[in-house]
């Protein structure tokens, strides 16, 4: 039997989990093909037209999918991963988004609801709806989650050394990347990650000589002590990191600016920005808004880019210099 995964949204921080999990219980795991114009073509032709770029890429995936003949194409709800605070609503129905584009494609879709109390989604009862489904029993089920749990861990532990995501998912021999100034890049996995939609973002910046710093570098108990200086939390999970991630980036001496990588139509990053770009103000640290969509250039992004490091660079110059007494 095999197993659709689409290289889209919580892919970039799951896969290594899914695989383990699919594969121990004996299913062949088939990706989707990387992003490519046609993928977002299609999937902006299919998608609902109002809604975010991520989530057009994503039905963009499964339609690559379908043509692999797959007998399942894996769309977990995510629902909640940690007690109160819950995901972009986008994420709760996309099974139900999917399910409404296309005739007949409900039973091709493996579901089930993923609610937890940190971001490790291993435990049981998310997927006791797989015993019926896929014909497992409860032994060989809890065995497998405990290898991909073991697998995630890992994975997310080298990512916290400050090895990225796509190094991690695509070499053998990952590397990392350091600078004459650092950047820490605020935005969610799939806007990061996925080099398509982001004019491979991340690439640019090894070509101008800057470090990068993201969201899923940090660890969760650094984001939590940031977020406990709030009166309240932002309703959705991975906002809440994005949020306390640049608050601890904003107080860090290493880190020399801030970019927020964000979505056109993202209602989340909406409410995220005004703190993001008020408060980086106070604490004296450039800032700046990337926003991508269907239409961004490459042209954009890197000369955009530039300018904005080319003024960190000259500030950092200065502020040395000043220091050393020549200026």
């Amino acid at each position: 039997m095999k197993i659709g995964i689409p290289k889209a949204l919580m892919y970039y921080f799951y896969y290594p989990f899914w695989k383990t999990l699919f594969e121990s219980l004996g299913f062949e795991v088939v990706t989707s093909d990387d992003t490519s114009k046609s993928i977002l073509d299609i999937g902006v032709k299919e998608a609902v037209a109002e809604i975010c770029v991520p989530m057009k890429v994503y039905t963009g995936h499964v339609l690559n999918l379908l043509d692999k003949s797959v007998d399942y194409i894996y769309i977990p709800r995510f629902v909640s991963l940690r007690k109160g605070i819950f995901m972009c609503p986008k994420f709760m129905g996309l099974p139900d988004m999917i399910k409404g584009l296309f005739d007949g494609i409900e039973n091709k879709i493996l579901t089930h609801n993923i609610v937890s109390k940190s971001t490790d989604i291993s435990e049981f009862h998310n997927y006791t709806v797989f015993i019926d489904k896929l014909g497992v029993s409860r032994k060989d089920l809890k065995n497998a989650l405990k290898k991909a749990r073991d697998k995630w861990l890992e994975f997310r532990t080298l990512n916290r050394q400050g090895y990225d995501i796509n190094e991690l998912l695509t070499s053998d021999e990952p590397k990392k990347y350091d600078g004459d100034i650092t950047i820490g890049l605020i935005g969610y996995v799939y806007n990061v990650y996925d080099r398509f939609v982001n004019m491979d973002l991340l690439n640019v910046f090894r070509k101008l000589n800057i470090k990068v710093v993201t969201f899923d570098m940090m660890e969760e108990k650094i984001i939590q002590r940031q977020l406990k200086k709030f009166k309240k939390n932002m309703f959705w999970e991975f906002s809440n990191m994005l949020l306390g991630t640049a608050y601890e980036f904003m107080e860090r001496d290493d880190i020399d600016g801030i970019i927020h990588i964000t979505a056109f139509g993202c209602g989340p990053d909406s409410i995220l920005e005004p703190f993001l770009t008020i408060d980086s103000e106070k604490h004296k640290k450039p800032f700046m808004t990337l926003r991508i969509d269907e239409q961004t250039g490459e042209s954009h992004v890197i000369t955009r880019v530039e300018a904005f490091t080319d003024l960190i660079r000259i500030k950092k110059y200065k502020a040395e210099k000043s220091v050393e007494g020549v200026i």
